[in-house]
């Protein structure tokens, strides 16, 4: 059985998961005049560099000839999996503000609602629908059905079922709670990234070190994310990531503030 605590702070999250996105989003359109179509290339330029074409990198690379080797050292595989996402996020995030931006103001909100769509369809897709799966499956086992879809699973998926259905049972609920904490630091990092690169892009010229920079950031976040999960605990881990994104989230602000015409502090006041 899932806990009845488990299942409301689920229910909590996938609403949260869903609900902070999309509220962000109408506050910038709403109150500060942000485009929606911004917002949106945001979405679409995560799902595409991503979800789809770092995912496809993924398939080459590591169900390729090195691919167990990379897997099997830590190191090599933090790096790999942070320059992965920095590359292709930041890259993504480079272009996209080149040329489908070009009409924006030079001011930080453009920068603001993209991170907030980039980092918004993250939480959305990989947080609030996971955890309106997750709860589902939960309503499943507390209803005795748990074993009926094991058994309608195709046998080399059956064994994974199984596993989410046991942890879904074995987790605590204030566990569940570590998920919303770590989207909404990532949420911070991605708007704080989305103003460095709105910088470089704009201001080019000695402005474009931001966006390497971004790029190792990005990758060092995610990388170091995957060498301390095995050595401190997870809510250690979390106060590092947090500190992170608040300390680019502060990058970013600052450099904008200087290179921009207008900072997005004075827009938001």
């Amino acid at each position: 059985m899932v806990p009845v605590s488990s299942i409301l702070i689920m229910s909590v999250n996938a609403l949260l998961g869903i609900a902070v996105p999309v509220c962000l989003s109408l506050y910038l359109v709403r109150r500060h005049h942000a485009k929606a179509s911004t917002i949106l290339i945001g979405a679409g330029t995560f799902i595409l560099f991503a979800l789809v074409l770092e995912a496809i990198m993924h398939q080459l690379v590591l169900k390729g000839p090195h691919g167990a080797a990379i897997i099997g050292n830590t190191l090599w595989y933090a790096l790999y999996g942070g320059l992965a996402a920095g590359l292709f996020e930041e890259t993504g995030r480079f272009l996209a503000m080149t040329f489908l931006m070009k009409k924006e103001p030079s001011t930080g909100i453009p920068a603001l609602a993209y991170g907030v769509g980039h980092g918004g369809i993250e939480m959305i897709v990989i947080f609030g629908i996971t955890m309106i799966s997750n709860l589902v499956l939960s309503l499943m086992i507390n209803s005795g059905q748990a074993g009926f879809l094991v058994s309608q699973t195709p046998a080399e998926a059956a064994a994974q079922v199984q596993a989410q259905l046991n942890q879904l049972q074995s987790a605590s609920a204030g566990s569940w709670l570590i998920g919303l904490w770590e989207r909404l630091s990532a949420l911070v990092l991605h708007i704080g990234l989305s103003l460095m690169v709105w910088v470089a892009v704009r201001r080019r010229g000695k402005w474009l070190w931001l966006f390497p920079a971004a790029i190792a950031l990005h990758a060092f976040v995610d990388a170091g994310v995957v060498i301390l999960q095995k050595s401190i605990g997870i809510v250690p881990i979390e106060i590092i990531i947090t500190a992170e994104a608040v300390a680019v989230a502060a990058i970013g602000y600052m450099v904008s503030k200087k290179a921009l015409p207008i900072s997005p502090e004075k827009q938001l006041g």
